[in-house]
């Protein structure tokens, strides 16, 4: 049996292209679907080749991102690198606890050496001005406190004036300020303007008198001010209650408006608007000082030892210095530095530039009159600067309209929200 040869191997040929593929299944497809198959096999698809996807970078994922969402971060950053500043102002008549309470809020020691004076150094004394400033640190954020202390306040005989010279300093704070703003160097501002004046009220009278109606008139359109009932712990709970609703009516019936607070956010936490609104039914905030840590069953507590017991200036049932100390501290400096900046001495700048156009315009008049007989390139130049000059009067006019509608906008809110508080009661 004779061995065969193998058959010759088949011819190559070259695979088909894809797009060659993809046309011929195509067709087959169709062909099929039309019933054109002559063949009687049944047509299958032919599928283009699966190739490996490329990886995608790493940067794809977050290609959406565009990054400003850091800027809340990059703003803290450089605020605590620079710092805070906050100025507050304290006035009221000596022997009210003013220096035990700012001692107690702030931890610190301002008046180690304060010397009280005598009767006889008190007939002829006037109100003085002193400036106290302390750096404190807390995790990492420092602040520049500046207390500003008027000793001898409603301590003469005669205390017509004794508002004088708190209303000349805030107006000398604002004023300088507004130099330092308009000059060339503007990159180290420093800010002494008032921030918050608390003002006390003694807890022996009956509502405000005289002397603090004319103080708080000529002040609460210039910084915000928060009425303080010091040593409150003589009065009991339903005297303090008296007492505060007194004030808030002498208030009204002077057209006095306090400092007013933000209306909360919607988004906010039912825990944070339930302590605002128990800030607000606080006005004013009845409190206690100490700077004596004493020991109540087992606990450091800071308080004053009577002979009947303890009063803890920490417990919200014997003060509202807890609720001071929040306010001041932890939730509202910054609205009240906004509120300076934002409302009070915008209205001080805005009185400021019209007098200084109002100059400038008379001068200009009194220029031309001299200057008759002047060419008349001169005269349009005048004539232009005049014009420009009454443009920046309509701007300010304007100004102080938005001013004043803030202003009684801000007052309605006030009137609406003492009207609220008239149920609240007190604890």
């Amino acid at each position: 049996m004779k061995h065969q040869p193998p058959p010759p191997p088949l011819p190559l040929s070259q695979p088909p292209s894809m797009g060659a593929t993809v046309a011929g299944g195509v067709a087959s497809v169709i062909s099929t679907m039309n019933g054109n198959s002559s063949s009687g096999i049944e047509a299958v698809k032919c599928r283009p080749p699966i190739y490996p996807k490329p990886k995608t970078p790493s940067f794809d994922k977050d290609r959406d991102y565009i990054g400003f969402a850091t800027l809340p971060e990059q703003v803290h950053r450089k605020s605590v690198k620079r710092g805070f500043e906050f100025t507050l102002m304290v006035v009221g008549e000596s022997g009210l606890g003013k220096s035990t309470l700012i001692n107690s809020l702030f931890l610190g020691d301002l008046y180690k050496n304060r010397q009280m004076p005598n009767v006889e150094e008190r007939i002829e004394k006037t109100t003085k001005v002193e400036k106290k400033t302390m750096d404190i640190e807390e995790r990492g954020v420092r602040l520049r406190l500046t207390v500003v202390d008027t000793p001898g306040f409603g301590d003469a005989i005669n205390c017509e004036d004794s508002w004088r010279v708190c209303t000349q300093y805030i107006d000398e704070q604002f004023r300088q300020y507004f130099t330092d703003e308009s000059g060339l160097n503007r990159r180290n501002i420093q800010d002494n303007r008032v921030h918050c004046c608390l003002y006390f009220v003694p807890p022996w009278g009956h509502s405000l008198r005289q002397m603090d109606l004319d103080l708080i008139r000529r002040l609460h359109r210039k910084v915000n001010i928060v009425l303080v009932i010091g040593k409150a712990d003589c009065l009991n709970k339903q005297e303090v209650r008296k007492l505060k609703e007194r004030i808030l009516q002498d208030l009204e019936d002077n057209h006095i408006q306090l400092y007013q607070f933000p209306e909360c956010d919607s988004d906010e936490d039912d825990d944070f608007k339930q302590q605002d609104r128990e800030l607000k039914a606080s006005i004013p905030f009845a409190v206690v000082g100490s700077n004596t840590i004493l020991e109540v069953a087992g606990k450091k507590v800071r308080g004053r030892q009577y002979p009947w017991g303890v009063v803890n200036v920490e417990d919200p049932e014997h003060s509202d210095f807890i609720k001071l100390r929040t306010f001041l501290i932890s939730t509202h400096m910054q609205d009240l530095k906004d509120t300076t900046q934002d409302v009070h001495y915008e209205n001080f700048r805005a009185q400021c530039i019209s007098q200084i156009s109002q100059h400038a315009l008379r001068e200009r008049g009194k220029l031309k009159r001299d200057s008759i007989s002047s060419t008349n390139g001169f005269d349009a130049a005048i004539s232009e600067t005049d014009r420009l000059l009454l443009q920046k009067d309509e701007e300010i006019r304007r100004m102080q309209d938005m001013l004043t509608q803030m202003q009684e906008k801000l007052k309605q809110t006030h009137l609406m929200e003492m009207k609220k508080n008239d149920s609240v009661i007190d604890v």
